[in-house]
């Protein structure tokens, strides 16, 4: 007892109760408490019954609790077996009727719950019979029956349907698949139809390829048609050699039978169906009528709980040991006349027994006989399907067959050992192969956890990306340092070519003045004015022709110079941006934020590959379709070509014989005129 107290406390302070009872507050109940606590978990099982039983009298308080512990199939136990304790105990709140009442119900509370919704459409109303002779009344009672037989389908359909793994999130996930196939699909014929219009002539190729289209369904059509008819025709085949081997049976045995021995096997065969009309299926029939009378009455029962069904098995088994009881009574009046007829009727038993094994095995033996002769049929017709004739292989023929099958299985066998060894070092190469990732990975994670520890996540990788970044950029400015060395040394070689010249210009100048100084004094010189005149004008430019070749010369390789450098400059900024575009998509393919990582180039040329190799995929597909209906396509174009000409000899003799009548009509006109005249 006080185990079923504390089993009562414990599932009353679970959910969805939630009463907080201990085992003293709970022995402490009063009465009507207890009927409380009784009510609140009957309103569980059915929330009709959520009330207060305060505002409600006795009797309809005890009569609604009767009614659903009937519905829920309540039995009292022993010791409150009588009706009128067990309904004062239920009145008054006796903790004996009550705590028996709760132990039962929380025990299989989902099961209740599922019997009581059960109930409140299956429990069917008692009309009585004076009221159903009305139409009307009787029509609705059927009405009503046929609700509760359907409710009955639906609610299985529905079980089934519940216990059959079908999930609406897994649908849902399905229907949304097939939302994205079907907006991709119509993508694609967009991008098709797009494509097709700027082909010239396409409504007229659009039209061949629905003409196509149909003439294929058409050409299944007819291949379906066509093996329909050879599966008749095989069928219609496999009568004729049954009725073709009945008939020979028939004629063997009207060959070398007798009146006598015909006469004896047909009664034979009369006595055989008639046992096995009059004794054995009409057994078999009422047996299997059992059976489904039996499975009917189970069918047409309740769900039974697991409690019911312990019932069910204690009462077999006090039915066998009852059963088991009389037959040792039975055994102890040892009567010497049943022994003598239980002697017989064991004889008989015995030999109906075997009666009916024979029959059986004549059954049995008839229909392998029939399965054989389908089968013998049905080779029969393969290997004159294959191209090998109707009769069998024999003698030397099959001899020839067998060793060429033995030559093919010897190489089919080398083939076969040689396949198994190049899998098997497949197998050991592709096992090597996932080690060696594995401790690639193994290391990988190892550096990355280090790296993770030292607080430098993804060291290794940007390390990596820095030295080659760093090799670039350390031979960019090899270059760009070579480039400044080789300005440095032309603009020293300018400047002192520039002081080289500079000396001998100041002295050349410095002559030259001199010179004209000494021929301005010099009065006797004035003669000779003009030609020192010319002659300082010549010399003037030709220093002014060699000075600008050279400058010349000299601001061409400046220019250049500054080309390359600007060249070079130019060059290092887009090297610049390409590192800083590297480092970006370094950056956002380490990133593991997956909105940063889809924007990366590697990620958008993987989905434009990914997209073109399945476009490949389809038109190498389409391709391979093309291919294959190409013969056929031009074997239907030759066809209609040669029909075409058929047309048009047959337009061609008819118009000859159309003009041959036409003159036949005038030559017979103008014999008619010269008879006339």
């Amino acid at each position: 007892m006080s185990e079923q107290i504390k089993f009562i406390v414990e599932q009353l302070n679970k959910e969805p109760f939630k009463k907080n009872f201990n085992l003293i507050t709970f022995d402490s109940l009063e009465p009507l408490q207890l009927l409380q606590v009784l009510n609140d978990v009957l309103a569980e099982v059915d929330p009709k019954h959520n009330i207060d039983i305060r505002e409600e009298m006795p009797e309809q308080m005890a009569k609604r609790m009767f009614s659903l512990l009937g519905v829920l199939k309540y039995k009292p136990p022993g010791n409150v077996s009588e009706a009128s304790n067990f309904r004062q105990g239920l009145v008054t709140g006796s903790k004996p009727v009550i705590h028996p009442i709760l132990h039962w119900l929380l025990q299989r509370i989902n099961e209740l719950k599922k019997r009581a919704y059960l109930a409140r459409f299956l429990m069917k109303l008692e009309v009585p019979a004076e009221f159903l002779q009305d139409d009307v009344i009787a029509d609705t009672h059927h009405q009503y029956e046929d609700l509760v037989e359907s409710f009955k389908t639906y609610h299985k359909e529905c079980e089934q349907l519940k216990t059959s793994g079908f999930s609406t999130a897994e649908i849902r996930r399905d229907i949304t698949a097939m939302e994205e196939e079907k907006d991709q699909l119509i993508k694609r014929v967009e991008r098709l139809k797009k494509r097709v219009e700027t082909v010239s002539n396409h409504q007229r190729m659009l039209e061949l390829a629905r003409q196509l289209r149909v003439e294929k369904e058409r050409e299944e059509s007819l291949a379906h048609q066509k093996q329909e008819q050879k599966n008749q025709l095989f069928h219609a085949e496999q009568r004729l050699q049954r009725s073709q081997q009945q008939l020979k049976d028939l004629r063997q045995a009207a060959a070398d039978a007798k009146p006598e021995s015909l006469m004896k096997r047909l009664e034979e065969e009369i006595k055989f169906n008639t046992y096995m009309v009059s004794d054995k299926l009409p057994k078999e029939l009422e047996s299997k009528k059992k059976t489904v009378q039996y499975l009917q009455k189970v069918v047409a029962e309740p769900a039974m709980g697991q409690s019911e069904l312990g019932e069910l098995e204690n009462k077999i088994r006090e039915i066998n040991t009852q059963i088991n009881q009389i037959i040792e009574k039975r055994m102890m009046r040892n009567d010497p006349m049943d022994d003598k007829l239980s002697l017989f009727r064991q004889q008989a038993s015995i030999i109906s027994r075997k009666k009916e094994a024979k029959a059986e095995e004549v059954q049995e033996a008839r229909e392998e006989l029939a399965n054989t002769e389908r089968e013998l049929a049905h080779k029969t017709s393969q290997v004159r399907d294959l191209g090998g004739g109707s009769e069998l292989v024999r003698g030397d023929e099959f001899k020839r067959y067998v060793s060429k099958l033995r030559s093919k299985g010897t190489v089919f066998k080398k083939k076969r050992q040689e396949i198994a060894d190049m899998r098997a070092e497949y197998g050991v190469l592709q096992r090597t192969e996932e080690i060696l990732k594995q401790r690639h990975e193994a290391v990988h994670q190892q550096l990355q956890s280090i790296e993770a520890k030292r607080g430098i996540s993804g060291y290794s990788d940007t390390q990596e990306e820095l030295e080659r970044v760093s090799a670039i950029k350390s031979e960019l400015d090899d270059v760009k340092g070579r480039t400044l060395d080789d300005m440095s040394e032309m603009a020293k070689r300018l400047l002192s070519c520039f002081l080289s010249k500079k000396p001998t210009c100041a002295l050349f100048f410095k002559s030259i003045n001199q010179l004209c100084c000494d021929l301005k004094q010099d009065t006797h010189l004035s003669v000779n004015r003009s030609t020192c005149c010319y002659c300082e004008g010549a010399l003037v430019l030709r220093y002014n022709e060699l000075k600008q070749q050279e400058v010349r010369g000299l601001r061409e390789e400046n220019a250049q110079e500054e080309s390359r450098y600007h060249y070079i400059n130019c060059m290092r900024e887009v090297i610049e941006m390409q590192m800083q575009r590297a480092a970006d998509e370094m950056k956002a393919y380490v990133s593991p934020d997956p909105q940063e990582r889809r924007k990366a180039v590697r990620e958008l040329y993987t989905k434009n590959i990914t997209e073109q190799e399945n476009l490949g995929k389809k038109l190498r597909e389409k391709q391979r379709a093309v291919r294959e209906s190409h013969g056929p396509n031009m074997k239907q174009v030759k066809m209609w070509r040669d029909l075409e000409q058929l047309m048009e000899c047959k337009r061609q003799c008819f118009l000859r014989a159309q003009s041959q009548a036409s003159i036949g009509q005038v030559i017979q006109e103008a014999g008619e005129d010269r008879l006339v005249l």
